[in-house]
């Protein structure tokens, strides 16, 4: 079954990740941002290896992120950088085929020992099953 596995983010963690501290986050050295680079590395060569891995990207940061929504009477209305320093949405993501739930857990256990300095937030990771199809959304899961 396919699963899609999202590491979540905030701006404030983009922001460490380049070196600057804030009440969120703490500030990352490059020498924290290489090891979490190669823990992430070694977790998608492992994945691909055993052929689990459908696809995985790091998404921009949540400044770069336009909200397309309607208002009330209707208009779309657009906004630009629409989240709060500290809130928290998907910052990358993994596609991932595993023959189960518990398979896919043990992953994403995994991404959550991801190293960083002293005091960087652990955030979840989120797991969602991918639907096969409109069948499964009308019964639900097996």
């Amino acid at each position: 079954m396919k699963y899609l596995v999202v590491v979540q983010g905030t701006q404030a963690d983009y922001d460490s990740m380049r070196g600057q501290a804030s009440a969120h986050a703490p500030a990352w050295t490059q020498d924290d941002v290489k090891a979490m680079y190669a823990y992430m590395g070694a977790i998608n060569a492992e994945l691909a290896r055993t052929g689990e891995l459908v696809d995985a990207q790091g998404l921009a940061e949540p400044a770069r992120t336009r909200l397309v929504t309607r208002g009330p009477d209707g208009r779309t209305v657009i906004a630009d950088d629409p989240y709060d320093t500290a809130e928290v949405i998907p910052a990358g993501y993994w596609l991932l085929d595993c023959r189960s739930l518990e398979r896919v857990t043990e992953i994403a256990e995994r991404v959550t020992r991801c190293p960083g300095p002293d005091g960087v937030a652990d955030l979840p990771v989120v797991i969602r099953p991918v639907l096969d199809g409109a069948d499964e959304l009308q019964t639900g899961p097996a």
